[in-house]
């Protein structure tokens, strides 16, 4: 296996978090990795609602706040989100210096829409529902202009590497023409969340939580692994992965019917149609269950601006012969975001020493059980900045490396068996049958194919589930309606056997 030494900061990941760090970790040497072709492999590139922060007179970041919090079910870290919530405007300017081209009022403010759980229009966006290509793009050619930054695109990670003291030191990479090992004294994840374990999904397919796996076999604490976000309006066109009808639309006032055209969102949240995207997901998903079915109608809300205002939509219904000026869009729920992570502390340092993490994979308290709408890009962007500034500063060492296990890789038709799995038994609803059901498939599994990244994540969230015994915000146990009165957190980290170890919370 060839060996690289890498005098930097080692950044896995090419997404709106990746790339902010590498920025932010200026002058320092980075290198980033990205497992496809720029923009193809990252669920930042596909985000459609914008970025939210308080921009307007009439908001404030503690109103910002306030929201968060709420979304978050009482399990968010407060002081979290005050910084996300107090960086945010600047990080908003900041993607717009870079030539981000965020909507604009005539007096050159900026546009911005009411999405769900949200008390003010604050969600600044591009031409729409094109503001995570539109910002990325931006983001991207300032990187690739950075005289610090070296990308190496198809370079895909399998394994972090440590040192004798348990240090990270890098990691194991496959190529195009092998695998090599990056020795760096500096290691960042950020490869996004885990929504391609999902049968559907609005992610990458690509995107299965291997960053978390990578950190969790490494020893990380990986914390609150059972909150995976459904966006409840998923496009169902039979897409893999769904192309999604972008919360913006019930903002502007579209409306959830059944197939007899009736609305139905008030009779589960007296928020309506923009009740929190939890509560959402599971109306539609128990209306879809009833044989009722799941329509969003933006006819007379949108109508013929769809073409102008909601490109990706208009297009995606279009090549699936809907056209929504005339038609409701059929909708599902569809893993989208996952709320848990690997642990770290507010500049992104995990728990063992030398690794970093920034964006969906990292867990450092803004989202808590439920993610408040449009907070996962500004996350990225603030915490992104935190961490890469972190590692600029980092001392590495230079310890020696051990050679690191590879896990195994999975043949495709178990990877989709296990995404029915995970979408049947840890989906919008779950009980403790189908959870120890899918635990003791994934025991089979792992001991027929080994310990691939794939099921480890999936572990990570099937074992968190069954053993929160209660429903609280995007964890929702069928046979544990109630949530109890004082919310804790899961921490877990990877024990010698398929097992995990529970920490106290």
């Amino acid at each position: 296996m060839d060996r690289v030494n890498f005098d930097g900061v080692l950044v896995i990941g090419a997404g709106l978090a990746g790339f902010t760090a590498a920025l932010a970790a200026a002058p320092r040497r980075v290198m980033v990795l990205s497992a496809c072709a720029l923009g193809e492999g990252s669920a930042s590139a596909w985000a459609q609602g914008g970025v939210a922060a308080a921009l307007h007179a009439d908001d404030h970041p503690d109103l910002h706040a306030a929201d968060t919090l709420a979304a978050g079910a009482g399990l968010c870290d407060a002081e979290a989100v005050r910084i996300l919530t107090q960086e945010g405007p600047e990080a908003v300017r900041w993607l717009a210096g870079l030539g981000a081209p965020f909507d604009r009022h005539a007096d050159g403010g900026f546009s911005q829409s009411l999405e769900a759980a949200h008390s003010r229009p604050r969600v600044a966006r591009v031409g729409g529902d094109g503001a995570g290509r539109a910002i990325m793009d931006a983001v991207m050619q300032t990187a690739r202009d950075a005289s610090h930054i070296e990308i190496h695109e198809h370079v895909r990670a399998r394994a972090l590497i440590q040192d004798a003291g348990g240090r990270v030191r890098g990691a194991v990479v496959e190529t195009r023409i092998g695998l090599c090992e990056i020795i760096a004294p500096i290691t960042l994840l950020a490869t996004g969340g885990l929504g391609g374990l999902y049968a559907v999904t609005t992610d990458p397919a690509a995107v299965r939580g291997d960053g978390l796996a990578m950190a969790a076999l490494a020893g990380a604490r990986i914390d609150d692994a059972e909150f995976v976000q459904f966006h409840p309006t998923a496009i169902d066109i039979g897409a893999d992965p769904a192309p999604l009808a972008t919360e913006a639309l019930r903002g502007e006032g579209a409306r959830l019917i059944n197939r007899d055209g009736a609305t139905f969102m008030v009779r589960y949240h007296p928020s309506g149609d923009l009740a929190p995207r939890d509560v959402v997901a599971r109306a539609i998903a128990l209306e879809r269950r009833a044989g009722r079915g799941a329509f969003l109608d933006a006819r007379e809300a949108v109508g013929d601006g769809f073409p102008a205002h909601f490109p990706f939509v208009f297009n995606a219904c279009r090549g699936a012969g809907l056209d929504p000026r005339h038609d409701p869009i059929p909708v599902l729920p569809a893993a989208h975001y996952h709320m848990g992570g690997i642990a770290t502390d507010l500049r992104g340092a995990a728990s063992l020493a030398g690794l970093y993490a920034a964006g969906e994979c990292a867990a450092v308290g803004v989202h808590g059980a439920n993610r408040l709408a449009s907070n996962s890009l500004l996350e990225a962007a603030v915490f992104g900045r935190r961490a890469g500034l972190a590692a600029r500063d980092a001392s590495g060492g230079w310890s020696r490396p051990d050679r690191a296990p590879l896990p195994a890789d999975l043949p495709a038709d178990v990877l989709a068996a296990l995404r029915q799995r995970m979408a049947d038994d840890a989906g919008v609803a779950r009980d403790a049958k189908g959870l120890s059901g899918l635990i003791a498939w994934l025991d089979r599994t792992e001991s027929e194919h080994g310990r691939a990244l794939a099921l480890v994540t999936a572990r990570l969230v099937a074992e968190a589930a069954l053993e929160r015994r209660e429903s609280l915000g995007a964890h929702c146990r069928m046979d544990h309606p109630d949530a109890s009165s004082v919310p804790t957190h899961s921490r877990r980290t990877l024990g010698p056997t398929p097992a995990y170890r529970q920490q106290a919370a």
